[in-house]
């Protein structure tokens, strides 16, 4: 010991400096960084989660909405958009790229990779960074952004750390990718792996091509950085980034290597905002129905259910590709639809364009309403705005982004220019719906959520003019059992004054102002003859017509007046889907249905629905007025639909005026046209025996209106939606849609070949010499 103590004192006294100074840092390093660990281990650098916490870590899961394909329509979330997913749901080459990328000893440590802390501490992270994926996920779950303070970021890594190594002694190693995947978040409301690989592939997981994978990986080291959708350039770099490290460990060769890096960056973006994607306007009304839903029923514990956070199962009757098919139908004939109409009003040819047939006055007050309904009213009443400031800041030009059907324009533009632009587009409101069920299989509320809010499914209504007609014609048949082979004399009939409430005689007149000669009641509904209604009206009486509407599942207000023969009523398109899917369902109503279960996260029953049902007219009565309408296809306003008009032939402007698309069905096909005064409105109602769609098409104001009935009327304006929506699913032979005939009753005594003459009978003393002529 002499000897030893002897030969230190022997070093020059600057060299014991460096011994000295070398273990007291070493000695103090040590204790420090083993205070700084206990420290944070013990909460004494912060909270740290508990066992039940790791056991169980808060990840805020959204709400999903299921197709009846069990496809991912959208999401019901605020903030987070997350949909966990399964370890076996993972692509191999996601997990590979994965390790290889972010922690390549990934199977190799418990936690701490202390091989990449050397490296990274001695070339300051420019070879590669230290944290493991179970660091990562530690400081997703539960320790946040990194701090800008060094202080406070050396304690984050501490409890990085710390959680590591206990997230790995609690879970597996296929449980922490699976976490930290489920967790990330990927930009654009992509929470997880999931939502990413729909957002930016619409894709499942299981579909996911190598290259797609990579992408996803690569997005895990900055996802604000490595965002597709704005430096695709970068992105590109970074996924071959990712296929070199694949390469390194043996996950791919050189061939492939060289082979995938050439690929060009194919990223099909789609949104799950509330405001875009498919099927927005049934989202936003779902999303209402399960706002109501959660309000009255509660968990076990008495807790509610958050719609946000909880990670419910919507499972709905909408068919996925029928959404689809249903939308690119309203927008390619909208779209053509809406040129026209802004060819047809222009300043030049209407000086109160898009209004027609409109005062000042009334054209002062649309604005002021429409002004006082907008958010921009909302906004600034809510500041304290006085009405003259508000009235006044609709003046001033500011920039906007507007709708057009070419894609959003950037402009500058007066508020309430922009009103009046907005004035000139034709609304739209479509749905579709199994008859047997009341399964919804299509909802389209409008042209674009984004810019036009308003649901003309449920929420909007409006006058249906002859589509109402059906309902009457009904009546007649169930009442007194007439034959669409029964005639009637077309000619002006009035209903006398005071019979059935009106004051002054009823008298309508057809469109044509043409009359004279005897018509079967199948030419009457095929060319939506008034003349005749009037007379089946008075025959029958309207409560009884309006009582069966009501039957039918019609809420809305339906007067007991012979006019509602003419379609006077303003009713929903969701109205008027499931009061005709009774025709074709042997005169029994069904409900309309758009959810079929709800699950929580663990998928547990929450609600399943039960049909509701009602029989309203006899199998024969529907089937007969199945049969009328079925003349409306063949010889009347819906005859178009049978159609082949060669392409060279086609209006090239607007293909459906005259010439017609070639829809060219053959099979059976029930459905009726509607259009209201001065155009205002156009509908289609058409069916197959197990589909029954409803269209309208208009504008926000009755006011706005094509001039002439060529454009204006149901057959131009909306039986064209319907014509492409129907081919769509008829060339998708899994969907099932029905060729053959409608389903007859197993007794039908009311005739129906037209060649049968009969003579009416039980129609009034005023009619008893009147003989049925066939069609």
């Amino acid at each position: 010991m002499a000897t030893k103590n002897k030969k230190n004192k022997s070093l020059p006294k600057k060299y014991r400096l460096y011994y000295y100074g070398f273990w007291i840092i070493f000695v103090f390093g040590l204790l420090g960084g083993f205070g700084l660990f206990y420290s944070a281990s013990t909460g004494l650098l912060g909270e740290m989660p508990d066992f039940r916490q790791l056991e169980n870590p808060n990840t805020n899961l959204a709400s999903q909405i299921i197709s009846s394909d069990n496809r991912v329509l959208g999401k019901i979330h605020f903030g987070e958009n997350r949909t966990p997913v399964e370890y076996s749901d993972l692509p191999k080459h996601l997990i590979d790229a994965l390790i290889a990328t972010e922690d390549e000893r990934f199977y190799g440590h418990s936690g701490i990779d202390f091989k990449a802390t050397v490296r990274a501490i001695i070339y300051l992270n420019k070879k590669g960074g230290a944290s493991t994926i179970s660091q990562q996920l530690a400081r997703q779950l539960f320790v946040g952004v990194r701090s800008k303070n060094i202080f406070e970021a050396i304690s984050q890594k501490a409890k990085e750390w710390v959680l590591a190594v206990r997230l790995e002694k609690q879970y597996t190693k296929e449980e922490i990718i699976t976490m930290y995947l489920n967790i990330y978040d990927f930009g654009y409301n992509g929470d997880g792996i999931q939502s990413a690989s729909s957002i930016y592939f619409d894709k499942e997981l299981d579909s996911l091509k190598i290259e797609e994978s990579a992408v996803l990986v690569g997005m895990l080291k900055n996802s604000s950085l490595y965002n597709p959708m704005r430096r695709p350039e970068l992105v590109k770099s970074r996924r071959n980034v990712v296929f070199g490290q694949m390469k390194k460990n043996n996950h791919l060769n050189d061939r492939q290597l060289d082979s995938l890096k050439q690929l060009p960056l194919e990223i099909n973006y789609t949104p799950q905002s509330h405001r875009e994607g498919l099927a927005t306007y049934f989202r936003a009304y779902l999303q209402k129905f399960m706002k109501g839903w959660t309000k009255e029923n509660t968990k076990e514990d008495g807790s509610k259910y958050n719609l946000y956070l909880d990670g419910l199962k919507i499972y709905t009757t909408i068919n996925y590709e029928m959404q689809q098919y249903a939308e690119e139908s309203v927008k390619e004939h909208m779209a053509n639809l809406q040129r026209e109409f802004f060819k047809q009003n222009t300043l030049n040819l209407n000086p109160t364009a898009p209004f027609l047939e409109i005062e000042e006055e009334e054209e002062e007050m649309i604005f002021k309403r429409a002004m006082r309904r907008s958010e921009r009213w909302r906004k600034m009443r809510n500041s304290g705005k006085s009405e003259e400031e508000m009235f006044a800041s609709f003046e001033k030009e500011v920039p906007m982004t507007i709708f057009s059907w070419e894609g959003n324009i950037d402009t500058i533009m007066k508020p309430i220019d922009s009103i009046r632009y907005y004035k000139h587009f034709m609304r739209v409101g479509m749905m579709s719906m199994e008859p047997q069920t009341g399964h919804v299989k299509a909802w389209v509320g409008g042209i674009n959520y984004k810019h036009f809010q308003y649901d003309h499914v449920k929420q909007g209504k409006r006058q249906i003019g002859s589509t109402f007609k059906p309902f009457l014609y009904a009546t007649a048949i169930d009442q007194l059992k007439l034959s669409p082979c029964d005639s009637l004399p077309d000619a002006i009939y009035c209903i006398e004054p005071n019979k059935y409430g009106n004051p002054e005689p009823w008298c309508p007149t057809n469109s044509s102002d043409k009359y004279g000669g005897m018509r079967t009641l199948k030419n009457a509904l095929a060319n939506s003859k008034n003349t005749i209604s009037a007379q089946l009206m008075d025959k029958v009486g309207p409560k009884p017509v309006a009582d069966l509407a009501r039957n039918l599942g019609i809420e809305s207000f339906i007067p007991n007046v012979p006019a509602i023969a003419l379609g006077t009523p303003d009713l929903s398109v969701y109205e008027m889907v499931g009061a005709y899917g009774a025709f074709a369902n042997q005169g029994i109503y069904v409900k309309p249905t758009m959810i079929t279960r709800i699950e929580d996260k663990n998928g547990v029953l929450l609600y399943q629905s039960v049909p509701e049902t009602k029989d309203v007219i006899s199998a024969e009565s529907a089937y007969v007025t199945v049969n009328l309408l079925e003349g409306v296809t063949k010889f009347g306003s819906g005859a178009r639909l049978r159609h082949n008009i060669p392409e060279e032939e086609r209006n090239p402007v607007y293909r459906d005026v005259v010439t017609g698309y070639p829809y060219s069905f053959e099979n059976a096909i029930a459905g009726k046209t509607g259009t209201t005064q001065n155009q205002s409105d156009g509908w289609f109602m058409g069916m197959v025996p197990n589909l029954v769609t409803g269209v309208w098409v208009g504008a926000e104001d009755r006011s706005v209106h094509f001039e002439s009935i060529a454009y204006g009327q149901g057959a131009t304006m909306a039986l064209p939606i319907w014509g492409m929506y129907m081919k769509k699913c008829y060339e998708n032979e899994d969907l099932g849609i029905s060729l053959e005939d409608f389903l007859a009753p197993e007794e039908l005594n009311i005739p129906i070949d037209c060649e049968i003459i009969k003579p009416l009978e039980n129609i009034n003393s005023d009619a008893d010499d009147i003989k049925g002529l066939g069609l």
